[in-house]
């Protein structure tokens, strides 16, 4: 069983339609693994157990009369806390909605589960997605499954340290500044935020909508490069609800010819230089890769030291107004101290209509210059932080930090993160690929040559 729990979905799936499993013992197995390391992680917050097994006999059953639901048949997984599951208190974080239960699944999680996978449970997130870092006030804080007294980031924080630790073999997380790429790196797993317009994010907390909707996007969280091809192909495309997803193909990363591909790669955005270490494996990826594509320059676009200031004054615009309607709108009386802080950084940032159409213009031509950059190459790698691991309560001392991820929310594109090595103190360092535009397979298909070659994901000591 041992073996089956540090599989890949994709052979998990093979597994119980081969009949090697069931997709009783298997959900069985990650349960018996959750209750084993979750006291120590704090993780898994709601946990389905009953209903995930009455699930996983019911596909037993159907196996038995040669029917198959999907390309996930009786595979458990797990979501993020922000993400609304029928029958099942879903926070998003917030004392406010302690005791929520939705009467409705979210649009992803519907196509997961008509695709044959086992809902496990949820996982833990901060207040509203707002932190690097996964602690509220309803349950705590989540720790990181390579050293318990730091966080596994955020905001998908409590998917990244289950998935890494073999409780769940993929779940699905949501990345507005980076929040299911930064806590990958944290853990050593493998993520994916795609192209804006790719996943409809319908019965997710908050919502889609406003001014800064094109920056997010629901997206899949795994050990396994191959998994985040499996799930992004399940969830894509529109469901009629989220205005803003778009009809595009989603590419093959099979079919991506690596020898015809162009990549740029920069240890530096200009903004926090990272520690030697991870400037170290940015510069072994680019290596790797050099064997196998056609070009390899170590080239920086000349607009991403913006990042950070255009980034900040977004979020920051209305000086809180609209962070204070949602937390009243929640029924919250009262709000966790990251969430406290985020209101004071808003609130002395707020804009007047004037700086905020100035602001827009100015993230326009942000976006303008990296696209005009972008021509020259297919992929540029990355860090995807200054520095591994991450210290409990520590977001709002080092928000310059993460501004290597905030670039592609910024402009939209999708990046993906894998392991590349690792920091002399035992934590995982990621190596983050973007790509054009649409062009997920480019990135999964750098993601997963460079899982091949640099080891990807390896079991944390928990």
């Amino acid at each position: 069983m041992q073996d089956f729990l540090n599989s890949s979905a994709v052979e998990m799936a093979r597994a119980v339609r081969e009949k090697k499993i069931s997709a009783t013992e298997l959900v069985r197995a990650h349960l018996e693994r959750i209750a084993a390391l979750n006291p120590k992680l704090n993780a898994v917050v709601q946990i389905a157990a009953e209903r995930a097994l009455e699930e996983a006999r019911k596909a037993d059953d159907a196996l038995a009369r040669g029917e198959v639901r999907g390309p996930l048949h009786g595979v458990p997984f797990t979501l993020k806390d922000a993400i609304e599951t029928a029958g099942i208190i879903s926070t998003g974080g917030t004392a406010g909605r302690r005791g929520f239960v939705p009467a409705e699944d979210a649009t992803v999680v519907k196509r997961l589960r008509a695709a044959g996978g086992i809902l496990l449970g949820k996982t833990n997130c901060p207040e509203f997605g707002w932190a690097w870092e996964s602690d509220n006030l309803t349950y705590g804080r989540t720790n990181n499954p390579y050293d318990l007294s730091l966080s596994p980031g955020g905001s998908s924080g409590g998917e990244s340290a289950i998935i890494a630790s073999g409780g769940s073999p993929f779940g699905l997380g949501s990345d507005a500044g980076g929040s299911v790429r930064f806590p990958a790196h944290c853990t050593g797993i493998a993520s994916i935020k795609p192209t804006s317009g790719r996943v409809p994010r319908t019965g997710h907390f908050p919502g889609p909508g406003g001014t800064l909707d094109a920056i997010w996007q629901i997206g899949p969280l795994a050990r396994y490069v191959e998994d985040l091809n499996l799930i992004l192909r399940i969830v894509s495309g529109p469901d009629w609800r989220d205005a803003a997803i778009v009809p595009m193909p989603l590419g093959d990363p099979v079919q991506v010819d690596l020898k015809k591909l162009r990549v740029a790669f920069f240890t530096h955005n200009g903004i926090v230089a990272p520690t030697e270490e991870i400037a170290g494996v940015i510069r072994k990826a680019a290596v790797e890769l050099s064997n196998e594509v056609v070009q390899v320059d170590e080239a920086r676009p000349p607009a991403i030291e913006q990042t950070y200031a255009i980034y900040l004054k977004l979020f920051s615009a209305d000086g809180g107004e609209g962070l204070e309607g949602l937390i009243k709108s929640a029924g919250t009386t009262e709000v966790h101290p990251l969430m406290k802080r985020v209101l004071e950084i808003q609130r002395a940032n707020a804009a007047t209509m004037a700086e905020f159409s100035a602001l827009v213009a100015r993230w326009d031509a942000f976006k303008s210059s990296m696209l005009s950059f972008m021509r020259g190459y297919d992929a540029i790698l990355s860090p995807v932080c200054s520095f591994p691991g991450m210290v409990h309560g520590s977001t709002y001392q080092r928000l310059p930090s993460f501004s290597y991820t905030m670039t592609y929310n910024l402009t939209g594109w999708p990046a993906g993160v894998v392991r590349g090595g690792t920091a002399s103190n035992g934590l995982p360092i990621g190596v983050q690929i973007a790509a054009r535009p649409w062009r997920e397979d480019v990135a999964l298909a750098i993601a997963q040559r460079l899982e091949t070659t640099m080891g990807g994901t390896v079991q944390p000591p928990t």
